[in-house]
């Protein structure tokens, strides 16, 4: 296996490509003439990345295992310090296939790893509970998708009663997906619960803020998801234990990069659906763990635009996605120099 020492670092900022609002910054790595991209990162994430960078100077971008101890041990506990050392972990993986010629899916496995990889689909700006959004879910179901997911958050005048009566409206052809974004009290909770039938959800996601046990208790009898929340600081198998979900929707970038994710399939046996904000990392966790990895999450209000900042683009087909055919992640910046 040939020397990969990381000798430099840089950024690159696409705001001139995206739209208003969107992460626009891209992190490079560098060793002699190969170069590894990740991106795009949030402005806090990008801003944490920056001051860790330098602790990946000298370092085998090949140790991957070695440089995940490394920046976890200087990155903050927060939850921008988690995202920016998956961010980083990321741009190693891909310099490190890039340099071989390989996808980073062929780097990871002895297998031949899939290409077209199930997707679901993300539509959580449309509210289940909006009358505006009955029209859409069969016409979204019927374009392929394994399943379909939408927002079902605490608004105000709503209750735990009118949410559920909103579930079974919606599930008359196949369950749904319905992610609360963390809005609802453990009242709340506990009144859906008490008003909702099982058979109507593929799942409900992310009630609480936080892995709280006070909103998940009375939610038991439900299928659950949750991941996207959780970082390098989460005592992953601790979590999954005490919420028992049907369903893992990990960010491979915020929990701390592939290399992390690969440790926590390590350690769980539950069906892993990664969260869609890291969809480039995503592909190829799925490529690689068909068995454990079911589908991953196309975000329709964002994805589109995200992956205009790409030079070779991912675009759904049929519910499916095809893995960029390049070298890498497939997550170089449109932009980038070679």
């Amino acid at each position: 296996m040939r020397h990969l020492v990381i000798d430099s670092f840089d950024f690159a900022d696409l705001a001139h490509h995206a739209g208003p609002g969107d992460d626009t910054v891209f992190v490079g790595l560098r060793s002699g003439r190969a170069a590894g991209w990740y991106g795009p990162l949030a402005d806090p994430v990008a801003r944490a990345a920056r001051h860790l960078a330098p602790a990946l100077l000298g370092a085998e971008a090949t140790d991957h295992e070695g440089l995940q101890e490394r920046l976890a041990q200087a990155a903050p506990r927060s939850r921008a310090g988690s995202w920016a050392v998956g961010a980083l972990d990321c741009a190693v993986w891909d310099l490190h296939a890039r340099a071989e010629h390989r996808t980073v899916a062929a780097l990871m496995t002895d297998e031949q790893p899939q290409h077209r990889i199930t997707a679901y689909s993300s539509w959580l700006t449309r509210d289940l509970a909006h009358p505006a959004t009955a029209d859409l879910i069969p016409e979204t179901s019927a374009q392929g998708w394994a399943f379909t997911k939408w927002g079902l958050r605490n608004r105000p005048g709503a209750s735990g009663g009118v949410l559920a009566d909103a579930v079974h409206a919606a599930a008359t052809v196949e369950p749904v997906a319905v992610d609360a974004v963390g809005t609802w009290p453990p009242a709340f909770a506990a009144e859906f619960a008490a008003a909702a039938d099982p058979a109507a959800l593929v799942w409900l996601e992310d009630p609480a803020p936080t892995h709280n046990h006070a909103v998940y208790q009375p939610l038991r009898a439900l299928p659950l998801a949750v991941g996207e929340r959780l970082t390098l600081a989460d005592d992953v198998p601790a979590v999954l234990a005490a919420i028992r979900p049907a369903a893992l929707t990990l960010d491979v970038v915020g929990c701390g990069g592939l290399t992390a994710a690969r440790r926590i399939l390590a350690r769980t046996t539950v069906p892993v659906f990664p969260h869609g904000r890291s969809l480039q990392p995503g592909l190829h966790l799925a490529a690689v763990r068909p068995d454990r990895v079911l589908a991953v999450e196309y975000r329709q209000q964002w994805e589109p635009g995200r992956q205009r900042l790409y030079a070779h683009p991912v675009e759904p087909d049929r519910g499916h996605l095809t893995l960029p055919p390049v070298p890498g992640l497939g997550a170089t910046p449109r932009s980038a120099p070679c």
